[in-house]
């Protein structure tokens, strides 16, 4: 097996996705907005109205004609007469008319004819409806205008984002999110198999020699984290007709599928030659030089990605995360691929490593933000239940030294 540094195995791996999208006709569907949180924008978001409709104030004070407050200072106050007092959500109805100041409340509409707000601390208000500005204000100081928050025919969302929920507020300025419909990508359907004559269904009490399908369910888990539908095909047997019968009936329902077991190089795994079998391009990739996740297999068939993940459940979830979530992502429609959220923190302990392989250490957080190796081996999903994040030792060093500050890709 020929290993290929992870970041070559990323790129070969992205540009056949880049390759395989372009020859499908993308799935959409409409949605509410309000029931479209998580989807991927599938065409950009127009604004049908100006927001705001109407010049508002953004502060406590007093609307009035900018021209009249210039030369104004604490120790020389410009002079105004008070015109009646402006609350949220009422019209001005009249003019302010010149000489006048106008009381107005944040958010509240200025009048016609006014065009900046004095705040309230610079201000005196005085016997005989009278109030003193203590200072000079520009035209629109304090004022948001029509349409500065959005345009009418502008951009609101962009095609290929993520829809969070500061952006279903968005939304809501400019509608009813109940009502407004938005244009989404459909979620990547994607087929899961799991390989190998000692694996047992959950429901069932493994034998001698046997254990419980833990793959197909963390898998299925992730996939739905990033945002695919899992489709679950059920365990399979090491036989290379097995396998390519329910990897081409995986692939034909599904836009994706992944296959975990029987990657590596042995006399009866039969994984890597199934895939083979799909169609063209075929195997991009087969054996990366990372630990755990080495004899990970990334294929193309047809349009459609295959993955061929190690059957030990940590390696199958290093090898998900590494490479099956940036191409589930881009077929979900993203334009670009989600970074992992990361933490600062000392290592506890020494990490030894060999060159030439990258290698993925599991690690616990403290509150005191020190990183503790958490020890075990990549068929011990405990391990992985029991860490906050990994530590990368790079494919040059030799480890790394406790006490060093290190980047942990939290998970």
């Amino acid at each position: 097996m020929t290993l290929t540094p992870r970041e070559r195995a990323q790129e070969i791996l992205a540009r056949s996705m880049e390759h395989a999208r372009a020859g499908l006709r993308p799935v959409v569907e409409e949605l509410p907005a309000r029931s479209s949180l998580g989807r991927v924008l599938a065409c950009d978001l127009l604004s049908p109205v100006d927001v705001p409709a109407f010049r508002r104030s953004t502060v406590d004070g007093f609307a009035v004609r900018a021209r009249e407050t210039f030369g104004a200072s604490a120790g020389s106050p410009a002079y105004f007469d008070l015109s009646r007092e402006i609350r949220v959500g009422t019209c001005p109805g009249e003019p302010l008319g010149p000489g006048c100041a106008a009381p107005i409340a944040t958010g509240a509409m200025l009048p016609e004819d006014s065009d900046a707000v004095v705040m309230v601390e610079n201000t005196q208000v005085l016997a005989g409806s009278i109030v003193a500005l203590e200072r000079p204000v520009a035209p629109s100081e304090n004022v948001v205008g029509v349409g500065d928050d959005m345009r009418q025919g502008a951009v609101m969302l962009e095609a290929g984002r993520e829809i969070r929920p500061q952006d279903i507020g968005l939304i809501a300025a400019v509608g009813d999110p109940e009502q407004v419909a938005v244009t989404v990508f459909a979620r990547p359907r994607v087929g899961i198999i799991s390989s190998g004559d000692e694996l047992v269904a959950g429901s069932d009490v493994p034998g001698p020699g046997q254990v419980r399908d833990i793959n197909s369910h963390s898998i299925a888990a992730s996939v739905e984290r990033c945002g695919g539908v899992p489709v679950g095909f059920g365990l399979v047997r090491d036989t290379r007709d097995a396998l390519f019968a329910v990897l081409r009936q995986a692939l034909d329902s599904c836009d994706a599928v992944i296959l975990s077991g029987g990657s590596s190089v042995g006399g009866r795994d039969y994984t890597a030659d199934a895939i083979a079998s799909l169609g063209e391009p075929g195997i991009l990739v087969h054996g990366v030089a990372i630990k755990p996740g080495k004899p990970t297999v990334l294929a193309i068939a047809g349009h459609k990605p295959a993955f061929g993940l190690p059957g030990h459940p940590v390696s199958a979830l290093v090898a998900f995360e590494l490479f099956v979530r940036p191409a589930l992502e881009l077929l979900a429609g993203l334009r670009n691929p989600r970074r992992r959220p990361t933490a600062r923190a000392v290592l506890a302990e020494n990490i030894p490593s060999e060159p030439g392989r990258e290698d993925y250490v599991f690690v616990r957080l403290d509150e005191a933000g020190v990183a503790h190796v958490v020890h075990g081996r990549s068929a011990m999903i405990s391990m992985l239940a029991q860490a906050d994040g990994w530590v990368v030792v790079r494919e040059t060093d030799r480890g790394i030294e406790a006490g060093s500050d290190v980047e942990v890709v939290l998970i």
